[in-house]
């Protein structure tokens, strides 16, 4: 019996199969910002084909099962949990790696940007506004909504559930430009493409760019599609 059809949300074969990220990110399909639609509609709109796809999420499942790697499941977490692996694991990564990449992508810009400015300049200037809304986010995320969740999820009260609503709002729609910033960098490095005349700097920074897209479209799908979807079912539940 087939696990995986098009019908269900992206965002929710990423949470039973983690893997499926990879598959996913193998075809350019979102799933993180765009993780709340059936796939089909990803398929469509790509022209992709779906039995190929169906067929990689069936063989990951099946070979995660085999050696008991399906890996964490975040749907059993609590939110206190959930909240604290993220700060641990995403959060903590940005804050070391956002200045590695402010000063590589620099250094390659000046090194580079004679033959390769047009690319080089889109870059610096991409990723430097990426950094500066991903730093001011982890800062909201940990001070702000991080602790009202936790708040939450020990004390469910009515008086936290307009401003959590507000708050996490605002974080998703930073996760949707973050995503499109993301997209951009891809497009114009032609998929991260290093030229021949590339250096061993250029191309550590390409691929920690690369790194940098994977670990954030997972960090968004942990928010937008588990724990976002967690609060909004529990709100829900508190103001009926």
């Amino acid at each position: 019996m087939s696990r995986f059809n098009g019908s269900q949300n992206i965002g929710d074969i990423v949470s039973i199969l983690p893997k499926a990220g990879e598959i996913f990110k193998e075809y350019n399909i979102d799933f993180c910002c765009g993780g709340n639609r059936p796939l089909a509609d990803a398929i469509r709109e790509q022209h992709l084909d779906e039995t190929a796809i169906l067929g990689k999420l069936e063989k990951a499942y099946e070979d995660a099962s085999k050696f008991n790697s399906l890996d964490i499941d975040f749907r059993k977490m609590t939110m206190s949990e959930l909240t604290d692996y993220i700060v641990e694991t995403h959060h903590n990564y940005l804050k070391k790696v956002l200045p590695e990449l402010g000063e590589l992508t620099t250094k390659i810009l000046r090194v580079h940007g004679k033959n390769h400015g047009d690319v080089l300049s889109r870059v610096h200037r991409l990723f430097h506004n990426l950094k500066t809304e991903l730093e001011q986010h982890l800062i909201k995320e940990e001070e702000i909504l991080f602790p009202m969740v936790k708040d939450y999820d020990k004390h469910p009260t009515a008086g936290l559930i307009d401003s959590i609503n507000r708050v996490m709002n605002e974080t998703e729609a930073e996760h949707e430009a973050a995503g499109d910033i993301l997209k951009e960098l891809r497009r114009i490095t032609d998929q991260y493409w290093v030229p021949e005349d590339g250096c061993a700097t250029y191309r550590m920074t390409f691929k920690k760019l690369e790194e940098l897209e994977t670990d954030l479209f997972q960090h968004i799908h942990l928010e937008n599609n588990i724990l976002f979807k967690t609060l909004e079912l529990k709100l829900h539940n508190q103001k009926m």
